[in-house]
């Protein structure tokens, strides 16, 4: 409740900070000017007291007028704000479910941490962060200037004023929803090139530049991010992607709410890639601090840009829901994103759904009113049993990925149905090694165990009577996804894994197109390098550390000359 009261205090003080103007009306200057005037008419004499009445009457109706003027401009202008809010809403045209809407109050990650540790704890931390990101500052001073407020981050002192570099433009508005596009500035088409050339020459000193004239050029930003966090320093990898975040958010158009639901940012477009990338790597870091509630709220903002989902925020917001307990919505979001109700048939969600009917039963006075009646009358062990025979693959997987250490298990996967379990296709493992890469650790949990164990044996024990149907599910298996090509292969399992692998910081800079930062990157597979160039320019290996040289020269995309340089080396080494 202290986090929350503090939330609202700060809220209410950037009003007050965001209109001067309005709170200058509600002062009176009429009367002090004629207090004043009366102090002064009193130090004259007796001869001016008529005179000086009289041009004090004169000068204070001629103020009083410029104030009645001022004052109905000001409304004017509150009115245009009012009306144009109203407008924002009234445009929404949502369906009646409303089920991806953001919640503001749970966006920022502050709150829940505050939340769960406490705010003296949560304000001890930051204070001492901040001064410690002070210290990094190059030159030693601490810039003392107050950012802009944003919604999605919380913006630290120290970072540079925003240069506004991109800006947000609208294409188009149809349906009742509004299709907008990042543009950018001559100086950042400036700063993409020096950053190219950069990346070209796996320049990392030469991205540190970039970013020394163009504090918010993103791809910079998110490369030094990731090496930050390949060299383990997670907090100077979320500030960066924070960094980002506010950037991206600074340059929204006026127009632009993206909470209220009616606003498309399509990833088709090129300028547009970026906020994806950043705001599925700022969910994985909230999901890291442990603030899930916060993650599931950026991950419906993901859903909510591009119903395509681009990015696969519909892989993992059944663990975010679980996570934060979250039951009754995910229930919802089954039965009512896009009016499909077959959502139940992807890996992630028909075993999560079975979770959350499990806790919805063990809470007293708890009941779904938006599921349907076929989903209120099926139990958790009904839909456990479900979701292990259509998906039997799972089961083998998370046995192995968790690891569940019952002997029962070993009884249960030798059974013919899970042993030999396929996947049926090569997009259905694909999610299915997405789901168990995500959730793994929700099976930890002894009660979750009990539940999927029962559920196992019934499978066992109903396939025994009737073999049939293991076909029945096999065949809903294969018209679900029926591609043979995998339609999911845009996304990368390890993006989807909590853990993150280190390299040890002074080895980093020798991979700074790592195959896990292709995704920051555009042009092309190489990690962004065209053939043609990536093809000329040898890398020097003098002087270099030996181990260093050998991993790096299995990457794909690094060369190190002809043979004629490496006998040179040779020669250079025997002299």
């Amino acid at each position: 409740m202290k986090g929350d009261e503090l939330e609202i205090t700060d809220e209410t003080s950037d009003i007050v900070d965001d209109e001067p103007l309005i709170t200058s009306t509600s002062t009176q200057p009429l009367p002090s000017s004629n207090h004043k005037s009366k102090k002064k008419k009193n130090k004259k004499g007796k001869e001016k007291h008529t005179s000086n009445k009289e041009e004090d009457t004169i000068d204070a109706i001629l103020q009083s007028l410029e104030i009645k003027a001022n004052s109905s401009t000001e409304k004017a202008a509150v009115n245009a704000k009012t009306e144009n809010t109203k407008f924002q809403l009234n445009s929404v045209k949502e369906p009646t479910s409303s089920i991806l809407l953001v919640d503001p109050k749970f966006l920022r990650p502050e709150t829940e941490l505050r939340r769960i540790f406490g705010f003296d704890v949560v304000k001890s931390f930051e204070s001492n962060n901040s001064s410690g990101n002070s210290r990094q500052i190059r030159g030693g001073r601490r810039r003392t200037h107050n950012p802009r407020k944003t919604v999605l981050v919380s913006p630290s002192d120290n970072w540079p004023r925003w240069d506004g570099s991109l800006s947000v433009e609208l294409l188009e508005t149809k349906d009742g929803k509004n299709f907008y596009k990042y543009v950018h500035s001559s100086s950042y088409s400036q700063a993409q090139r020096a950053f190219d050339a950069a990346k070209t020459l796996h320049d990392l000193n030469g991205i540190a530049s970039v970013l020394m004239y163009h504090p918010y050029h993103i791809e910079s930003l998110l490369t030094i991010a990731d090496v930050h966090k390949f060299s383990g320093e997670h907090q100077s990898s979320a500030d960066l992607i924070s960094r980002c975040l506010f950037a991206l958010e600074c340059a929204w158009h006026p127009m632009f709410s993206p909470l209220l639901g009616n606003c498309q940012l399509k990833y088709k477009h090129d300028t547009n890639k970026l906020l994806f990338t950043v705001l599925f790597s700022y969910m994985q870091n909230m999901e890291r601090r442990g603030c899930h509630r916060s993650a599931l709220e950026v991950c419906k903002l993901l859903l909510s840009l591009d119903s395509d989902d681009p990015v696969g925020a519909m892989f993992c917001i059944d663990y975010f829901a679980i996570r934060s307990q979250e039951y009754l919505w995910l229930e919802r979001f089954s039965e009512e994103y896009q009016n499909d109700n077959s959502l139940w048939l992807f890996p992630n969600l028909s075993y999560s759904l079975a979770i959350c009917r499990f806790y919805l039963e063990h809470e007293p006075g708890s009941s779904s009113e938006t599921a349907s009646e076929d989903r209120e009358k099926a139990t958790s062990a009904d839909l456990m049993k479900q979701a292990l025979m259509l998906h039997p693959l799972v089961l083998k997987k998370i046995v192995a990925k968790a690891p569940l250490k019952d002997p029962a298990w070993t009884t249960i996967l030798k059974h013919s149905f899970f042993g030999s379990a396929q996947a049926g296709g090569p997009s259905l493992e694909h999610l299915i090694n997405i789901y168990v890469e995500v959730n793994y650790i929700v099976w930890r949990l002894p009660d979750l165990q009990t539940l999927l164990r029962d559920a196992a044996q019934l499978v066992v024990e109903t396939l025994d009577h009737n073999g049939r149907e293991a076909k029945d599910w096999a065949c809903m298996r294969k018209e679900a996804f029926s591609s043979e090509r995998n339609e999911y292969s845009h996304l990368s399992i390890p993006d989807f894994s909590s853990s993150v692998p280190t390299i040890p910081p002074e080895e980093v800079r020798n991979f700074m197109v790592d195959p896990q930062m292709a995704h920051a990157l555009p042009n092309g597979d190489n990690g962004g390098i065209p053939d043609d160039i990536a093809a000329n320019i040898p890398l020097e290996v003098a002087d270099r550390n030996p181990i260093a040289v050998f991993l790096e020269s299995l990457l794909p995309w690094n060369d190190f000359g002809s043979g004629q340089g490496d006998h040179h080396v040779d020669e250079g080494g025997e002299e």
